[in-house]
């Protein structure tokens, strides 16, 4: 899939973060990927994050999944929407529309999320604080958005749900199956089904917050720190009075912390272990039999090849010469020679033919065990 005459560099340059975007259906062919019904059976199983939004009157309420079948025959026809995360982990066909948007680098999408509206079904209006293309599947979708919010903005008194107290709209449109319409973060925006059967998919992308990064970044450090590591001052001099905290003693204060803080290289390990952590840490993704060596090489040495989990966060970071860091899962693998250049690839693909000749490689085949035993790469065709 792609967007067609969609220009990429003119997008990031006058929207990207800036301001909203309509999109009319710039596929070749539209197809709905996900039925409703598969929807509302994914809402049924646990370990799939799922909600009910249902509107009455002037209240809101919000139910969390996962829900019994029988559950939505109950709803009735208006002023409700089903909204299902991550379902790119479950669905392959749902997990192949980030394709088009992947000019936005990897490591900054969160997942898919997907809503089914009954007529007059939408979540209020709110703001996020991510961007996200809504793509509509099914279905006629009102969206309106407003100005940008923040912190002072004014919301209604509700435990679960932030939604705007005040809610003035700049911009309308109806989205018709195959529209796509960007927001950036902030944007104030409000959506709501026109008709039945209204589904629409949401590719949303993660901004780390100044205060996950620093927090993160410091309980890492001090995991690792030794409680012997403590202040010194063997250059110490006698003080007109003692009660001064001399200005000496401050930066070297200061520098024990710094130098920490500032380990370049120590924190781009640690941020693509923290970025690239499941976003769900309890989903096992392991194969149910451990893939032996033996079968592995036999099976690169029959032209076969390797699959992306869509579930698992790749990533990588280069290193000098030619090696790099591969990141998946919360896992770091240094990598060189054919276990780089297979990183490259399966970071930039679902789906990696290696060749029969990396079946003899030990340090990447022992990379590729590594991957499969944790789940983030299987054998194509099993």
């Amino acid at each position: 899939m792609q967007i067609l005459n969609f220009d990429i560099d003119l997008f990031l340059r006058d929207y990207w973060q800036k301001k909203p975007l309509l999109i009319r259906n710039p596929w070749t062919a539209w197809a709905n990927p996900l039925e409703p019904d598969e929807l509302a059976g994914l809402a049924c199983e646990e370990g799939v994050e799922s909600r009910l939004i249902r509107q009455k009157g002037g209240t809101w309420t919000l139910d969390h999944g996962p829900f019994a079948a029988e559950r939505f025959g109950k709803l009735g026809r208006q002023r409700w929407t089903l909204l299902v995360q991550a379902v790119d982990h479950h669905v392959p066909e749902v997990a192949a529309l980030i394709d088009p948007f992947r000019f936005v680098p990897n490591w900054r999408i969160d997942d898919v999320m997907v809503s089914y509206a009954a007529d007059q079904g939408g979540v209020g209006p709110h703001f996020d604080q991510y961007d996200v293309f809504l793509l509509q599947g099914l279905g006629r979708r009102r969206w309106r958005v407003g100005p940008r919010c923040d912190e002072n903005s004014a919301l209604l008194p509700h435990d679960d749900l932030r939604l705007l107290a005040e809610f003035e709209a700049v911009d309308e449109w109806v989205l018709e199956p195959g529209d796509i319409l960007y927001v950036p973060p902030g944007f104030a925006h409000d959506g709501v089904a026109e008709g039945d059967d209204c589904m629409t998919y949401s590719i949303g992308f993660r901004a780390p917050s100044r205060s996950e990064l620093i927090g993160g970044w410091c309980d890492h450090l001090l995991d690792r720190l030794e409680e012997d590591d403590r202040y010194a001052d063997p250059d110490l001099r006698a003080q007109d009075n003692p009660g001064e905290i001399a200005p000496s003693a401050l930066a070297r204060l200061q520098a024990m912390i710094a130098d920490r803080l500032m380990d370049a290289d120590g924190f781009a390990r640690w941020f693509g272990e923290y970025n690239s952590s499941p976003k769900y840490a309890e989903a096992d993704w392991r194969p149910e039999r451990p893939v032996t060596r033996r079968e592995l090489q036999a099976h690169l040495a029959e032209g076969g090849g390797l699959l992306r989990n869509p579930a698992s966060r790749f990533s990588f970071i280069r290193r000098d010469g030619g090696s790099l860091f591969l990141f998946a899962d919360g896992q770091g693998f240094e990598c060189a020679g054919a276990a780089a250049a297979f990183a490259r690839q399966i970071c930039a693909k679902d789906h990696v033919v290696p060749g029969p000749e990396t079946a003899d490689d030990p340090a990447w085949l022992t990379l590729i065990a590594a991957l499969i035993d944790q789940g983030s790469v299987a054998l194509d065709g099993d």
